[in-house]
């Protein structure tokens, strides 16, 4: 009796522990299990097509106006510009003119004395009077027979030579007024009056922005696509809006170091927004194509034997190999592979497999 008391006691301690143990935790495997089985009932759905797909977004080819474009940088130069430097030395008796303003062309700027060269001229402007008088009797004479050809041709020479020396003294006394070449707004001046300069003192500059030209170089492969009278489209950080310029001359040679072609192409600048100097981006446009399907960069996807992009074929994603054309720093062209009204994966390109369900959330 006692050793089955023993094993009694025993079971009924095992029991109690086990209870114990156990019997709080029994919902926490319960739900396990619940979740286990839900899940397996999930995934078993999604493997016999009961999903949404994948979420992808997409764009719908169609034909657009293509630009080929090329983006280059430029510099913003004069339409004329010069350092104003007397052609003779002299003494400033007078300046006629305010730095920054605008002048027109022959405007008096700058006066260099000039008393020698007036008394020459008036001394030979005396003389001169003498010598035509003198030529005129001599003329007489000779219709008379009365001198020789050789003294009227001495009174002839005697005139004639007054004249020249008339018109050398009206130049000389010409450089000593130093006038505006052309259009154009004045800079700071550089000297004063009473100062003694020579033709290697800069006087002021003078600069005509309008028309303001700009200048910059294409790779020499773009060489035969760009013509005079091509437009070209620029901006500076003064304006944010692009100015459209014409292209008006082009170099005939290319440059064996840089292998560059330079051009100039000129644009209108009435209110002088564009300063000579300035940093240019420029955008010329090579040629335009009115019917090109055009997709995102990123939809394009690189093969070893090509490129293809992911259509969207009857709710289900197709690859498709492409023949792409030219590319913009957004966009790629498609010559083949795709057509018009057909949908581009733009998103989950990487995702997306042969067959696989695809949910459209977003058409660009």
């Amino acid at each position: 009796m006692k050793k089955q008391t023993k094993l009694v006691v025993i079971v009924i301690t095992v029991l109690v522990i086990g209870i114990t143990f156990f019997y709080p935790r029994m919902d926490t495997f319960l739900t396990k299990k619940e979740s286990a089985e839900s899940a397996g009932g999930a995934a078993s759905q999604q493997r016999s097509g009961g999903g949404q797909g994948l979420p992808v977004n997409v764009i719908e080819a169609r034909y657009e106006t293509f630009e080929n474009s090329l983006n280059v940088t430029g510099t913003l130069i004069p339409n004329e510009m010069v350092n104003l430097r007397p052609e003779v030395a002299g003494l400033v008796t007078r300046i006629d003119f305010r730095e920054g303003e605008f002048v027109k062309k022959g405007t008096p700027l700058v006066y260099l004395r000039d008393d020698e060269l007036r008394a020459q001229f008036d001394r030979l402007n005396y003389t001169k009077k003498l010598y035509e008088s003198q030529e005129n009797r001599q003329k007489q004479l000779l219709e008379r027979e009365a001198i020789s050809q050789e003294e009227y041709d001495i009174a002839l020479n005697q005139f004639n030579t007054n004249l020249a020396d008339l018109r050398l003294i009206e130049a000389q006394l010409d450089k000593t007024v130093i006038v505006a070449p052309f259009d154009g707004v004045l800079g700071l001046r550089e000297v004063s009056v009473g100062g003694v300069i020579g033709s290697a003192d800069i006087i002021t500059t003078i600069v005509n922005i309008d028309p303001i030209k700009i200048e910059f170089s294409i790779p020499e492969r773009y060489a035969n696509e760009v013509k005079v009278g091509s437009p070209v489209y620029f901006r500076s950080n003064v304006s944010t809006e692009e100015a459209v310029a014409r292209v008006y001359a082009i170099e005939p040679n290319i440059d064996i170091n840089t292998r560059t072609l330079k051009i100039r192409a000129e644009s209108p600048n009435k209110n002088r927004t564009f300063l000579p100097g300035m940093f240019a981006r420029v955008r010329l446009v090579l040629n335009v194509e009115d019917n090109a399907i055009l997709v995102p960069s990123e939809s394009v996807i690189p093969e070893l034997s090509g490129y293809k992009v992911i259509v969207v074929n009857d709710g289900k994603a197709e690859s498709r190999v492409v023949t792409i054309g030219k590319r913009t720093d957004r966009s790629v062209q498609l010559l083949s592979g795709v057509k018009p009204g057909e949908q581009v994966l733009t998103t989950g390109i990487l995702q997306a497999r042969e067959g696989m369900p695809l949910q459209v959330t977003q058409i660009n």
